[in-house]
């Protein structure tokens, strides 16, 4: 009798579906109040991505009639925009790329047609009037400038490409120019960098995929990328080694690849997508190691999630929007919402309309409390080296932040690079000073944040520390020849101090007249107003309306009061004059 053979267990074992904490996840569109409307977008044919947001601002590049221009919104400023926005114009020729510095959120590099790079600086609370004039103006391209990128790890480091096949590498507290890569025979398609900045990664038109030193200009690595004719885009996978192009299939069908960066003769895998005609655009997300890929005319992004081990690369799902996009920003991840659970945010223009819609990509959790598998430490607004040590020759890897505590000093205000010794230009220094500042960034919630400065912040900005100090500046005092310390000064000469200073106040208080004491008067309770705390019980909320009600009240006579003696200085004047 003939007996079947039993299956090993190995054969016997059943995979199932692989596991992943981002299989799940979903974009989530902005309702038509959070969009930003009647925003011209630029119609300029460009592969960039044409806008650019950080915690603070996004930035669009717009059509304008010369020259070019993009304009720069606070994040809370969403709504219909008008037509008379400010813009930063300045460039005599369209703008192709704009990028936010990762370490002060009121800094960005635009490059432009006209051959130059320009930095900005936009103040706290948006544009108030167009601007023209850059804090720093970077010329060296012979051709159109493309691309300009930022050094990840070190302070006022920029790289920009342009079509004169070169990538140039600036130290913009000098605006000068450092290192000259000229290792490409076309035009350069798209440039990354890895998590330090120590490779960059590169595509151009001739459909090879290089990797270059930064510091010494030599090539490392080149092969054949994909052998379509369209543009081909690449972005470095963080510190894994790995890379992440798109591209085109000699018969025009779309692609993606991952390469191995040590060894680029084959690519550890190479999938077709499918069979469309927009160039799609690669973004990748360190800290959950997903790849988003995003195609110019397409209404849909799909995203990837990377392994160690082959395949290493996972597909995991799509957003699909029936809105084509023109361009995609993308928020820094200290920017986004920790209990929304949102792993990153595009910024979507419209191809159609005008319109800039922030779109959410969510991990569906049940629960609105910090998840820390979802949001491990990432990179903060603080520089780890300064340009002269990271060309010198150093590495460093980003500093890091927690995103539990990220609403904390490290995220309202970052904390400026402060190297020991640095032996610079001191006229350059002062020149570019601004570049190396500490921003005073917010990103709290909107519900969360003050309409105006708090109590200590006017003390602090105006040296009012104390009602004393308050008043010595009032009336004029000579604060040098006072003593400060408490402690060393005695009770006896503080007392006769204090009613020597009260006795001239009531002298020259009798010596002034009515309108200079009134005068006097409402700087005294603007003091008061400054000592007084905030009422927290219900007593006191209503005793301060009380006494708000009086002082309107006493405001009114005055400004009667006022009123009346202006007619009669104008019926003196009248009867002078006759």
């Amino acid at each position: 009798m003939h007996i079947p053979k039993m299956p090993s267990q190995s054969q016997n074992t059943f995979r199932g579906i692989r596991s992943s904490k981002f299989r799940h996840v979903f974009g989530k569109g902005s309702r038509k109040e959070n969009c930003y409307e009647n925003v011209l977008i630029t119609q300029k044919a460009h592969d960039t991505a044409a806008c650019a947001a950080n915690p603070k601002f996004v930035a669009i590049v717009v059509e304008v009639a010369g020259g070019g221009a993009f304009i720069v919104l606070p994040l809370d400023k969403t709504g219909r925009i008008d037509v008379s926005t400010p813009k930063v114009t300045g460039h005599a020729g369209p703008v192709l790329d704009i990028k936010w510095c990762p370490f002060n959120d009121n800094l960005i590099a635009s490059a432009s047609d006209d051959c130059t790079i320009k930095l900005w600086h936009i103040p706290d609370g948006g544009l108030k009037s167009t601007i023209t004039d850059p804090l720093a103006d970077l010329q060296g391209h012979q051709r159109r400038v493309s691309i300009v990128e930022w050094h990840p790890t070190a302070e006022n480091v920029l790289f920009s490409a342009g079509y004169d096949y070169q990538i140039l590498i600036w130290n913009t507290r000098r605006a000068a120019l450092m290192q000259t890569i000229d290792v490409h025979s076309d035009v350069i398609y798209s440039m990354s960098l890895n998590r330090n900045g120590s490779r960059i990664a590169t595509t151009s038109r001739d459909k090879r995929l290089r990797i270059v030193d930064p510091l010494s200009g030599k090539l490392l690595q080149e092969e054949l990328c994909h052998e379509g004719s369209k543009a081909c885009k690449v972005v470095y996978c963080g510190d894994t080694g790995r890379l992440f192009t798109v591209g085109f299939s000699r018969f025009s069908d779309r692609q993606y690849a991952v390469w191995d960066e040590k060894n680029l003769n084959t690519p550890l895998r190479l999938e077709t997508i499918d069979s469309s005609s927009g160039i799609l655009n690669p973004y990748y997300d360190h800290d959950t190691k997903i790849v988003f890929v995003a195609g110019k005319g397409d209404g849909n992004v799909r995203y990837y999630e990377i392994t160690d081990s082959p395949p290493y690369c996972h597909y995991l799902n799509q957003f699909i929007s029936g809105e084509p996009q023109r361009g995609m920003g993308v928020m820094p991840k200290r920017g986004c919402k920790v209990s929304q659970c949102e792993i990153f945010r595009f910024y979507k223009l419209h191809a159609t309309k005008s319109i800039c819609e922030p779109i959410s990509m969510i991990v569906p959790r049940k629960s609105d409390q910090f998840q820390p598998d979802l949001y491990p430490d990432t990179a903060s607004p603080t520089p780890a080296l300064s340009a002269e040590e990271w060309f010198a020759g150093t590495n460093k890897g980003p500093v890091l932040m927690s995103m539990k505590t990220g609403m904390t000093i490290k995220t309202h205000r970052p904390l400026p690079l402060r190297p020991t010794e640095l032996s610079s230009d001191k006229n350059a220094d002062k020149k570019y000073a601004f570049l190396s500042m500490e921003t005073r960034a917010d990103y709290r919630p909107l519900e969360v944040r003050a309409p105006s400065s708090s109590d200590k912040d006017l003390k602090t900005s105006t040296n009012l520390d104390t009602k004393f100090q308050a008043l010595q500046k009032l009336w004029g005092c000579n604060v040098k020849n006072m003593p400060d310390n408490k402690e060393q000064s005695s009770t006896s000469s503080s007392g006769f101090e204090s009613e020597k200073i009260s006795t001239r106040n009531t002298v020259n208080k009798i010596n002034m007249s009515p309108s200079k004491l009134s005068h006097l008067s409402m700087q005294e309770k603007e003091i008061d107003l400054l000592e007084k705390p905030s009422p927290k019980t219900e007593s006191e909320l209503r005793r301060a309306y009380t006494a708000q009600c009086e002082e309107l009240k006493l405001l009114r006579r005055q400004l009667i009061l006022k009123d009346r003696r202006i007619y009669e200085l104008e019926n003196q004047l009248k009867a002078f004059i006759k």
